[in-house]
């Protein structure tokens, strides 16, 4: 039996300016051509959540914060991983708070990292990204999938 792999992102926002960190991901993922998503990776075997989200976004922005002050705001079950490795559950975290400058400390994997307007969320995203960034801004459900039958919208089964 396979183990459930995990994953974490963190949302970063800046209820002051209305902004969210946003990473360009350059290397081959669900699409061919480079997406935008949220800070966030795989969790070390052994790392606890917070912990591992932390470490993510300091190696993946330069933000520095304690794990203790992120809040778990969203969980998506995915079905079918970018990397063909199988299913994982991606765990995101937000806060409001933080230390240091937003830098692109990885230019080998992102083509920028950059503040961007919540209202004005980049395009493409990750789909995960964006869901759990478009729930948590829209104070929606904390939890959806990704890659299952019930991700499609019963209203377009009614149209087909």
């Amino acid at each position: 039996m396979q183990s459930l792999r995990q994953a974490v992102a963190v949302i970063v926002h800046n209820e002051r300016t209305g902004q969210v960190a946003c990473l360009h991901y350059a290397n081959e993922s669900w699409t061919k051509t480079p997406v935008w998503t949220i800070p966030g990776g795989k969790v070390e075997e052994g790392e606890r959540l917070d912990e591992a989200a932390a470490r993510e976004l300091l190696e993946e922005s330069g933000l520095v914060v304690p794990p203790q002050e992120l809040r778990l705001v969203h969980t998506v079950q995915v079905r079918a991983g970018w990397d063909g490795k199988g299913p994982f559950l991606l765990s995101v975290f937000a806060t409001t708070s933080w230390q240091g400058e937003l830098t692109n400390t990885e230019p080998d994997k992102h083509l920028a990292v950059v503040w961007r307007d919540a209202t004005d969320l980049p395009s493409p995203m990750f789909p995960t990204s964006h869901t759990a960034l478009t729930a948590y801004l829209d104070g929606g459900r904390g939890f959806s999938t990704h890659g299952w039958d019930s991700d499609v919208d019963p209203r377009a089964l009614v149209a087909r």
